[in-house]
């Protein structure tokens, strides 16, 4: 889509300055933005290619200084208004229907059982399984592979890309979307172990996934042995994230890839947890919770904290120590050179004290 300066700010919700007649056709990263294109400011280590930049307009704060030859879509969140551009110029991924034959949008390649209820404009793509009584609402997107367990439910507009598979009598929210090859309702890693032998316990309960939840692709979310696994409305995953069972998840978190969540974990609303964490078992993590890269959360974790490190300390400190531990041969050979340096003082001191004591006598 084309439109000019002027109407994409006015749709961004941002102040032109510049020239409001120029047309804009796409987005583009400022350092590769072409003449008819919109780019965008969030960050300041990129500031650098203000001066270079060929876009027609680039969107930033009030407070970043900028080149005065540049036109400038100034906005209170560059970021979020940059994603509005985003959708008014590129507009959202379409999804097609089905390619072969098919009744109200349903393959005639798809399993759908008859006492299954598919809500108006779902589109259900071929070898879909939607299993004896599974609720699937309106307007839903299901790919070819993906399946939906007897008494699951899904909301209206859920997208399930391939071969996503929501297991029996799980419940999953409006406008959700669960990327290729993501479960949902697996069994709980839970085992009773009796002379030697690890013994299953049944895995009764349910997952329940609230309205406007993405989870990215390869992810894993283990039913509860008993009552629920939940993920709150708006959290977002990306791929390759593990949930274990009996967890509950609040409203608007952000997971990044490889997450290891425990079973019986708590977390509060608005946590962001960073790549390659690691949580164990039965803790609480409060609401506004910041967790780096690489953690292990082995403690409850208190509201509004930042941590990091191995075990997971406060951020400040775990900066501190990771400083210390990038030179640790180094630190142990100066240690090992005072160790020696004070052996010397010390064989030295005992030396002195003898001769000392050898005058002494001989004086007497």
């Amino acid at each position: 889509m084309t439109m000019s300066l002027q109407q994409l700010a006015e749709r961004i919700g941002a102040r032109l300055d510049g020239d409001g007649a120029v047309e804009v056709a796409a987005c583009a990263p400022i350092d590769r933005a072409q003449s008819n294109h919109v780019t965008f400011l969030a960050n300041t280590k990129y500031s650098r290619f203000l001066a270079t930049t060929q876009a027609a307009a680039v969107i930033l704060d009030q407070t970043t200084p900028c080149p005065d030859h540049l036109t400038r879509l100034v906005a209170d969140n560059p970021y979020f208004a940059f994603r509005n551009a985003m959708i008014e110029l590129h507009g959202s991924r379409p999804h097609p229907g089905p390619i072969d034959s098919a009744v109200d949008g349903i393959s005639s390649l798809a399993a759908v059982h008859p006492q299954a209820t598919i809500g108006k404009g779902t589109m259900i793509h071929p070898f879909v399984t939607v299993e004896r009584n599974a609720s699937v609402g309106r307007d839903c997107v299901l790919y070819p592979g993906a399946y939906v367990g007897p008494h699951a439910t899904l909301g209206d507009q859920c997208i399930l890309y391939p071969n996503a598979v929501v297991y029996d009598r799980c419940s999953i929210g409006r406008r959700v979307t669960l990327h290729a090859n993501t479960v949902v309702g697996n069994d709980g890693f839970g085992y009773a172990t009796h002379q030697g032998t690890h013994h299953k316990i049944p895995q009764t309960g349910i997952v329940v996934i609230e309205d406007d939840v993405e989870i990215g692709a390869g992810c894993a979310i283990e039913r509860a042995a008993m009552g629920e696994t939940k993920i709150g409305k708006g959290t977002k995953f990306a791929d390759l994230i593990s949930i274990g069972h009996a967890t509950t998840i609040g409203a608007h978190c952000l997971l990044v890839s490889l997450v290891g969540v425990s079973g019986s974990v708590e977390i509060g609303d608005h946590v962001a947890i960073a790549g390659q964490v690691g949580v164990t078992g039965h803790l609480r993590i409060g609401s506004g919770v910041q967790v780096a890269a690489k953690a292990g959360v082995t403690d409850n974790i208190p509201d509004g904290m930042k941590v990091g490190g191995v075990p997971a300390v406060e951020l400040d400190q775990a900066l501190r120590n990771a400083l210390v531990g990038t030179d640790l041969y180094g630190l142990a050979r100066r240690v090992r050179q005072l160790e020696r340096k004070l052996e010397r003082l010390q064989a030295e001191k005992e030396a002195a004290a003898a001769e000392a004591g050898t005058s002494s006598k001989t004086t007497g």
